[in-house]
């Protein structure tokens, strides 16, 4: 920690707050140093001048700090507590005092960790109720918030135009490391396009009041649930990216649920947020404004590629994050959604990689378990160990069960997302059902045919049945599934994937055959 700012390396030690604490942890962004107590936040701005924001004077660290003291308490009174300088003297450094101010901190009061969003997303704990408090917190939020002739000259084509083009001249040296030429072209060519065909949709949405002074950085990392829900840290350094449309706001957090493989929370959390505001319209911009914040998040993770105290580990994991981010973007910025099915034996690693590739693509994630047990009233991670043709598992049942995933599948295909079927899909007419699901809803489709030796498939059988999982799979069931299976004749929409792969691999054949056959 020598490469600190004095100030900096004094603020780890514990004595150095008024309040007693066991440890003071040290975390990191390209702009702020935050340091962390038991009980207490203390964030201090570095002093960097970063184009989009100047921390470079002193004077104006401490007008930031204020400002986000301020506006923070918009959504998280609770937390945000006050300003203090930092005092250089004789003994060193001080909290307040008599001497030299060197720096300005922001106190606050740390927050439940298990409560975070991004935390709960985690562990499968975010209900959909969760997200309707949500979202009503947010559509009042957005009713209320500040608008005046300043705001709303940032929802003008102009702005538009100016935020999205200085996105693409930003990351234009990140162009070969973490966004693929092909995704940067796609990207800017679909964001220039809609902008240029919805000029009127986005000269209606400034007379209709929807450019706000907003949050501005509103992901699952800024939002806690407690008694009251806390949503903080938003921007406070530059007022154009927190002035804009409440479309652009919304679509920033459902973007981040997609982010995170929860596509139906998202649409959950967009379904939410119309109904409580009223505001219809924002559904026509969602894809566009998804994109948008997708491109800066993964702007955003790149720029720490560039940052001096940031170790090298770090900066691989920064740079895997970017990359996921500009995947989604790029699924944005295609021209219609895709119906994914999975095809395979149990066993083979089907429902990890539909997890995985709904991260980076948005999809909505639809698991033949769970619509199966759903619908015999069974809750899903209970075992149900029974013949592969009897009970839950009759042939009348499994028809049930695919024509209920092609049920939801086409609901979410025709609101815009694209979906993933986890299922093995042996047979040839459920291969054929999904495709003109597909067909009727304009969709693309692909099939995923998932492989794995034998000897693997068993071992992951084996240690499945130790654990939590909606899947019944066992190894007798394997072995009848090889029976049962219609062989797929090789099509220009089949990817096989080696399950013994990393995810990462996997995911990356499956980019690459996009980058060769979905062009679109």
């Amino acid at each position: 920690m020598s490469d600190l700012p004095l100030y900096a390396q004094a603020m780890l030690r514990p004595d150095f707050y008024p309040e007693p604490t066991t440890k003071v942890e040290l975390v990191q962004t390209q702009m702020s140093f935050v340091f962390l107590t038991d009980h207490f936040a203390y964030k201090t701005k570095k002093a960097v001048n970063l184009g989009y924001l100047d921390y470079s004077e002193l004077s104006g660290r401490k007008a930031l700090s204020e400002k986000e003291l301020l506006l923070n308490r918009r959504l998280c009174d609770y937390a945000y507590l006050e300003v203090l300088p930092i005092i250089k003297n004789e003994g060193g450094y001080s909290l307040g005092g008599c001497g030299e101010v060197v720096e300005y901190t922001l106190k606050m009061r740390r927050l439940p960790e298990g409560r975070m969003l991004v935390n709960l997303l985690s562990t499968g704990s975010v209900s959909s109720g969760m997200l309707e408090k949500l979202a009503e917190k947010l559509a009042i939020f957005h009713q209320t918030a500040s608008t005046d002739a300043e705001v709303q000259k940032y929802g003008n084509l102009e702005a538009i135009k100016y935020n999205t083009e200085e996105n693409f001249e930003q990351t234009g040296s990140k162009v070969g490391i973490t966004v693929s030429p092909q995704e940067y072209a796609r990207i800017s060519s679909f964001t220039r396009s809609f902008i240029s065909k919805n000029q009127t949709m986005f000269n209606e949405r400034v007379n209709r009041g929807k450019i706000r002074d907003c949050h501005g950085d509103l992901h699952a990392a800024h939002i806690c649930f407690m008694d009251n829900i806390c949503i903080y840290d938003c921007i406070e350094f530059n007022d154009r990216f927190r002035y804009g449309d409440v479309a652009s706001e919304v679509a920033f957090l459902a973007m981040d649920l997609d982010h995170y493989g929860r596509a139906d929370l998202s649409r959950q959390f967009i379904n939410s947020y119309i109904k409580k505001s009223g505001d219809k319209d924002l559904f026509k911009l969602l894809r566009f404004y998804k994109c948008y914040r997708a491109y800066i998040r993964g702007k955003v993770e790149g720029f720490k590629l560039d940052d001096p105290y940031i170790s090298e580990a770090e900066k691989d994991k920064y740079a895997q994050k970017s990359k996921n981010y500009y995947h989604l973007a790029d699924f944005y910025a295609r021209s219609k959604p895709t119906l994914f099915i999975t095809m395979g034996f149990c066993g083979c690693g089907k429902s990890t990689l539909a997890q995985s590739l709904a991260k980076i693509s948005g999809s909505v994630v639809i698991s033949s378990d769970i619509v199966r047990k759903g619908l015999a009233g069974i809750d899903c991670y209970q075992h149900h160990f029974e013949d592969t043709d009897q009970g839950i598992y009759s042939p009348e049942m499994t028809q049930n069960t695919y024509q209920a995933m092609y049920a939801q599948a086409e609901d979410a295909l025709k609101e815009g997302y694209s979906v993933i079927l986890d299922a093995t899909f042996l047979k040839e007419h459920q291969r054929k059902q999904a495709e003109e699901c597909a067909r009727r809803n304009n969709a693309g489709f692909v099939i995923l045919e998932v492989k794995l030796t034998p000897e693997l498939a068993q071992k992951r059988l084996e240690k499945r049945l130790d654990k939590p999982s909606v899947s019944d799979g066992r190894w007798e069931v394997y072995l009848k599934q090889i029976k049962a299976l219609e062989p797929l004749a090789v099509q220009p929409n089949h990817v096989i994937i080696d399950s013994s792969k990393s995810t990462d691999k996997q995911l990356s054949d499956i980019l690459e055959f996009f980058k060769s056959n979905q062009g679109e």
